[in-house]
């Protein structure tokens, strides 16, 4: 990875953190789940699986933004390599014109 591109650095660690954070929402949704098995009244197994459902939910949406916001810097940051690496315009010379002063009315 050393002579590539940071945009692609920036996704494929946006990436890894997507998978490792979707990875601890399934095992947190199991574990809910589970719970939700082993309740003993109706109660407590509804409020186990609306939290497992709640967990990933967050999670998804946490995912997304994080996403969301690695697209964003990676583009921004091949907009700004692009545009550096991008020549100079050219630098018009402007004749000077000389400036006409006005005359100077005074009363007599």
């Amino acid at each position: 990875m050393a002579d590539a591109d940071l945009d692609v650095v920036i996704r494929q660690l946006a990436k890894q953190q997507f998978k490792a954070l979707m990875a601890a929402a399934k095992g947190r949704r199991d574990r809910y789940a589970g719970l939700a098995a082993k309740a003993k009244n109706g109660e407590a197994k509804a409020r186990f699986k609306l939290i497992a459902k709640n967990t990933m939910e967050q999670a998804a949406a946490a995912a997304r933004r994080l996403q969301i916001s690695a697209d964003n810097a990676a583009d921004s940051y091949a907009r700004s390599m692009r545009h550096a690496a991008e020549p100079p315009p050219p630098v018009k010379k402007v004749a000077a014109k000389p400036v006409k002063k006005a005359a100077r009315k005074t009363k007599a």
